[in-house]
């Protein structure tokens, strides 16, 4: 792993993902899970604060950077929730068939590699009746906002660590086998639009 990937892209994705617009975006989904839950990329914990201890058992924190990890520490200090890491891929989720009650996803899908397989993962380890609360940022309906997307993706990509600008989350969710049973969106302010029209809401599992 090359010195920028271990040190400098963690503080910029600890900073771009931190700002008070994407705090509050997330203060709308993580607060609803409940039981044991499943963070896939948890990044640098921000999403801890938001967690409520009267109904959060445990948090299983999926995050395969150790640069990641290591920005997280302070926070985990002071988590309202106990948390194990696991230090995997989105594409590796090392725990039993139908053994978590919720799966949070927040600004992620974006950058899975292989998305298909890491949502047939989170398929599998969700109980019959849980449910994937999520808040991804993703391709914007506007065609003038879409075309530049399309244009500044590629190099996006190679500085953000492999995250895209224009993903269709609503249509991957269902290729993975989730029906999306709430769904909000809109562009969120102090945000440049190529990145800033998020998707989010709650699914469960189809079949």
């Amino acid at each position: 792993m090359s010195f920028y990937e271990n040190r400098i892209l963690p503080w910029l994705i600890d900073v771009g993902c931190g700002t008070s617009p994407i705090m509050k975006q997330r203060a709308k989904v993580v607060p609803g899970a409940s039981g044991a839950v499943l963070e896939i990329g948890m990044g640098s914990g921000h999403n801890l604060a938001f967690y409520d201890p009267a109904q959060v058992d445990l948090v299983w924190g999926l995050e395969p950077s150790a640069g990641m990890r290591r920005r997280a520490e302070p926070r985990l200090r002071t988590s309202p929730v106990p948390v194990r890491w696991l230090d995997l891929p989105g594409e590796r989720v090392p725990l039993e068939d139908d053994s978590v009650d919720t799966v949070v996803l927040t600004y992620t899908l974006c950058t899975i590699p292989d998305w298909s397989a890491a949502l047939r993962q989170m398929r599998r380890v969700l109980k019959p009746e849980g449910r994937l609360l999520f808040c991804e940022h993703g391709a914007a309906p506007d065609p003038q906002v879409r075309a530049w997307q399309a244009r500044i993706n590629p190099g996006w990509r190679r500085l953000c660590g492999g995250c895209n600008l224009d993903r269709d989350i609503p249509g991957l969710l269902a290729q993975g086998g989730f029906e999306i049973d709430r769904l909000e969106t809109g562009y969120i302010p102090g945000t440049p639009r190529i990145a800033a029209f998020n998707y989010w809401g709650s699914a469960r599992a189809t079949g």
